[in-house]
């Protein structure tokens, strides 16, 4: 079993490791030499002796996966020992040029990646003049020969990558029986720049890193430039987008995250200037928060599915590395209520959290965010997610020969499946949350983790490129800001942006996304008090924002007119001027119960309507990102107020005259095309509260 102790404090928080080793342990005794571990079988999983499973089988080449993809985890785990045993297995026994079609990307972030750690690791050791002093550099060796072996699948006229290539006889021969693929995705040709690129400066070989800058320049020059965003399947051979949904998941995602690692390792701020781009049109368009939805690249104010996959809940953690931390700490919520729900990410889920596809393969991304939040935080809370990590594994997935993955999490029944990807990163990251740096043989701040999670020192950043950059003007900011320049004194920060997410059972309607409601309510005073008109708007992207006040809309909810502030203002009680909020919007402020508990309240008082307003002070929608106001867990079909939330900024606008306000409502559904502030829009809800003196007009708006 994997071990975690949260008894000690944080500071001297212990992980018990012989869970880990022995889980290695087990892969060694019953699959060696073979890639991968098949734990309900007790065997090892060989290419050909087993039932072909189309592309997942590209991972495998007949060159100890396993083996490979968990040196370095070794040695963070201290297995000094067996570190140096593995080493020895692969310079002995693995062979790189057997005539087996493998996966570019697989085979680059498991095995090119796997043998440059352990490469690192065993050089670190030689050098420290404890082990290893046998060790010639032949993992490297090992590296080089690899990389040649991929660098094939890079003849084509655009210079993107093929996606698979055969060892032995490369591309386009007729024994490579691969070579007439006509695309790729957007993670597989972007996802080569950290390895190949330290292969050039460790071997001085230049040609590696070439090659993968060249298929970062045709990525960028093909993104879509209106929308800045790229799409999920490229045309090896004309650039030419064969799928345009743009997301932070499948088929993208390391796209993204080698990007800003890249500026990281190497220190080239084209990288960084890329990234930024990229992560504003994310931020604009992708990013609802808590959630992360598909776009059309070239019209990305439209969603295009309902459901989000569990490869991006590596984000959270990118989002740390780049020193955004509340959006972080908002998804990765949302995630952890996933799991709490079905026990284990769902390989695809919706947005109302229900199973859309129900295989859990083991995935590391949630450990590998909770990790980074952790070190970014030093908040005890993701010590007990990651124990909640550990305990579902140890009581859902654990088998006699190791971990299984599980089939459906409705069900829980197993896949005769363990990825190599399980031992090189689930443990690596689980074990650094728990570990004192005393524990760890090395200095984990010195490296940057590659997507496999294979460590890499930041110290390339210093050695002498081997490909020219062209001089870049300096655009972008090359620092993050701490949370302790940023909130200072607040150790506390990560919980006050949990607390909103604390309940949430879903967001949006299965299948039909976020539902966007655009509410539009313009109100004014008498004209004694010769008060401006003012705009309450809710509206989700790409309008978020372009009027004064913003609102988020309820999960539920009908109709809308005339307001009146609630006493007590909580509303968590029985409603003291009931009778003069009959037939009335309510106004009622944030806190102290839940927000299904105040509309019960107001609802029963007679309101027909309520406008919440945040408790925090100075809190407001150009600052905050916009959410749904969730339940209370049970059943909500009881409330059919309709229900919007203001930050408090903006709801201070509403609450300056104590005097009830009274508007006129007209409700109309914009039809497809209609055309607002230059854009097209989709069919979305309107409705407009108004109130004027006689013959006079609001906001350019007749009375009707």
């Amino acid at each position: 079993n994997i071990h975690s102790n949260l008894k000690t404090k944080p500071q001297s928080k212990h992980y018990g490791n012989k869970g880990n080793y022995m889980t290695f342990f087990l892969s060694q005794k019953y699959a060696y030499p073979a890639d991968e571990l098949m734990p309900l079988s007790c065997k090892g999983r060989v290419r050909g002796q087993e039932p072909n499973r189309g592309d997942i089988d590209d991972s495998l080449g007949k060159f100890s996966l396993t083996l490979i993809d968990t040196l370095d985890t070794l040695v963070v785990l201290n297995k000094l020992d067996e570190f140096e045993d593995a080493v020895r297995k692969a310079v002995k026994d693995v062979r790189l040029d057997n005539d087996v079609v493998v996966s570019v990307f697989e085979t680059n972030i498991r095995v090119l990646g796997g043998l440059l750690g352990g490469h690192i690791m065993a050089d670190l050791l030689r050098q420290r003049g404890q082990r290893m002093e046998w060790y010639r550099d032949e993992l490297l060796h090992m590296a080089i020969e690899l990389g040649h072996r991929l660098i094939p699948a890079f003849n084509t006229t655009s210079g993107l990558p093929y996606p698979k290539v055969n060892l032995r006889h490369g591309i386009l021969k007729p024994q490579s029986r691969t070579g007439t693929e006509s695309d790729t995705c957007t993670a597989c040709a972007g996802t080569m720049i950290l390895e190949f690129a330290a292969l050039s400066r460790l071997s001085g070989q230049p040609v590696f890193e070439e090659h993968a800058r060249k298929a970062l320049d045709v990525l960028w020059e093909r993104r879509q430039k209106g929308s800045d965003l790229v799409g999920t399947v490229i045309n090896i051979h004309n650039g030419e987008w064969v799928r345009r949904d743009s997301g932070v998941g499948a088929g993208i995602d390391s796209y993204y995250e080698y990007l800003m690692k890249a500026y990281i390792l190497l220190g080239d701020s084209v990288f960084l200037e890329r990234f930024n781009v990229h992560y504003s049109a994310i931020m604009k368009y992708i990013s609802q928060p808590p959630l992360l939805l598909n776009v059309h690249m070239h019209n990305p104010t439209v969603s295009v599915r309902s459901w989000m996959d569990s490869l991006l809940a590596f984000f959270p953690g990118l989002q740390v590395l780049r020193g955004d931390l509340k959006p972080a700490i908002e998804t990765h919520e949302m995630l952890y209520q996933v799991t709490k729900q079905h026990k284990f990410l769902p390989e695809a889920f919706t947005t109302e959290f229900r199973v859309h596809w129900g295989q859990h393969l083991l995935r590391p991304e949630f450990a590998e965010s909770t990790y980074y939040l952790y070190k970014a935080t030093g908040d005890p809370y993701y010590l007990r997610v990651g124990q909640s990590i550990v305990e579902k594994l140890n009581t859902y997935a654990r088998v006699p020969c190791g971990f299984a993955a599980v089939q459906d999490v409705r069900t829980g029944t197993h896949e005769d499946r363990m990825d190599s990807f399980f031992l090189a990163e689930m443990f690596k990251y689980l074990y650094l949350l728990f570990s004192d740096k005393s524990h760890v043989p090395i200095d984990i701040d010195d490296y940057i983790f590659t997507t496999e999670a294979h460590l890499l020192p930041v110290s390339l950043s210093t050695t002498k490129g081997t490909v020219p950059v062209p001089p870049e003007d300096d655009l972008f900011s090359h620092s993050c800001p701490s949370t302790e320049t940023l909130f200072p004194n607040n150790p506390t920060f990560a919980k006050t942006i949990r607390d909103g997410y604390k309940y949430l059972t879903g967001v949006g309607q299965e299948h039909k996304g976020v539902l966007r409601v655009k509410l539009v309510a313009e109100v004014s005073q008498t004209a004694e008090e010769e008060v401006v008109p003012h705009v309450v708007q809710l509206i989700s992207p790409p309008f978020l924002g372009r009027m004064v006040l913003t609102a988020g809309p309820a999960k539920f909810g009908a109709d809308l007119t005339n307001i009146v502030k609630a006493s007590p203002y909580t509303a968590c009680g029985p409603v003291d001027n009931a009778v003069e909020i009959k037939g009335r919007i309510a106004l009622a402020l944030r806190g102290d119960c839940m927000f299904a508990v105040k509309a019960r309240w107001l609802q029963q008082a007679g309101a027909i309507g309520v406008i919440f307003i945040d408790h925090h002070e100075g809190s407001n929608s150009d600052e905050t990102p916009l959410f749904q106001m969730v339940g209370d867990g049970d059943s909500n079909e009881d409330i059919t107020l309709p229900l919007v939330f203001l930050f408090s900024r903006e709801g201070a606008l509403l609450t300056a005259t104590e005097k009830p306000v009274s508007v006129n409502i007209k409700l109309r559904l914009m039809e497809h095309g209609e055309v607002e502030e230059g854009m097209v829009t989709s069919p979305s809800l309107e409705l407009v509260m108004e109130k004027e003196e006689e013959g006079e007009k609001l906001g350019g708006k007749q009375s009707p």
